[in-house]
């Protein structure tokens, strides 16, 4: 195939990741439902840098396909462990938790050494971002999750823009954009929904 039709591919993986992640911030009180949409939108935000690899060289989408196979593997795995809902399953979460959490970190800080010193202070906001969304994907009830992923994508949408300066390359990546605005919007969309029901109870969750 043409490098022209593997662009056509990854607008079209693109669109299906921003369905399923828009869909995954509207499910409430229902950590299983939310890490499978999340799971599904990672694997296809997965597909779709591939998809791009293809077509503008595979080198200059690894470090965002291995965040999206890092995503897909989180996603799924904490889905199948809040599927079981056993103490032991409950006790592994903690443990795949903290080990997500320091592989975040390692890559985060190689990531933020590495980065051109005008554009380090987007990338260290990245990191921290990045660490506050994990954590808040696990911690319980609907806000956490919400509140980091707000914070997570704002941060993202910025290095898809021209602020992220490489090398005179002012390129916007509008599919990029697309997914991130998804997920703000999503968020506001579901405080809309949900605004006239506060008392509406919230999810019930075990701590390990």
């Amino acid at each position: 195939m043409t490098s022209q039709t593997w662009f056509i591919i990854a607008q079209v993986l693109g669109l299906i990741t921003i369905i399923f992640e828009f869909a995954s911030y509207q499910i409430k009180n229902d950590k299983v439902k939310y890490f499978l949409a999340a799971g599904i939108s990672s694997f296809f935000w997965m597909l779709m840098f591939i998809a791009i690899g293809m077509a503008t060289g595979m080198s200059t989408q690894l470090s965002l396909l291995l965040a999206a196979t890092y995503s897909t593997v989180r996603n799924f795995v904490f889905w199948r462990i809040f599927q079981k809902n056993t103490p032991q399953s409950k006790e592994a979460g903690l443990i795949f938790l903290l080990v997500m959490i320091v592989i975040a970190l390692v890559a985060g800080t190689a990531t933020v050494l590495n980065a051109p010193e005008q554009v380090r202070w987007l990338h260290i906001l990245g990191l921290f971002a990045a660490l506050s969304f994990v954590i808040g994907q696990y911690l319980p009830g609907d806000h956490y999750v919400r509140i980091t992923v707000v914070f997570y994508a704002i941060v993202v949408l910025l290095t898809q823009t021209p602020l992220n300066i490489l090398e005179g390359d002012f390129r916007w990546n509008i599919m990029g954009m697309l997914i991130e605005l998804a997920k703000i919007t999503s968020v506001v969309v579901f405080y809309a929904r949900y605004s006239s029901q506060p008392k509406k109870p919230q999810l019930t969750f075990v701590k390990p």
